[in-house]
């Protein structure tokens, strides 16, 4: 799982480099909004979904962004990545135990 994230967040570090930010700042940016964003999932009752929903304004730039991501089909992207995980996970587990299941 964790992997997942720092994906992401060397995704938005190269983005904000292509951008025109140093290595550095494009970084602590990934760096701290990957923090932000953990922090303040773990303090709400709320679900990932509605914590997205608030921090989307109408008609910006998290928005625009967001669209991309569904066009580009980010959401069945992550779900076919953890289904390739969870069944390499059942065949290294045959590996392990053999036909002993």
């Amino acid at each position: 799982g964790p992997a997942y994230f720092f994906l992401m967040m060397e995704a938005l570090e190269q983005a904000g480099t292509a951008l025109g930010l140093p290595a550095e700042t494009a970084r602590q940016l990934a760096i701290e909004t990957a923090y932000g964003a953990g922090a303040f999932a773990r303090q709400s009752e709320d679900d990932p979904g509605t914590l997205r929903a608030k921090v989307t304004s109408p008609g910006g730039t998290t928005e625009a962004a967001l669209a991309v991501f569904n066009t580009q089909g980010f959401t069945q992207t992550v779900k076919d990545a953890a289904g390739a995980a969870a069944q390499r996970a059942e065949e290294l587990a045959v590996l392990a135990l053999g036909d002993k299941r």
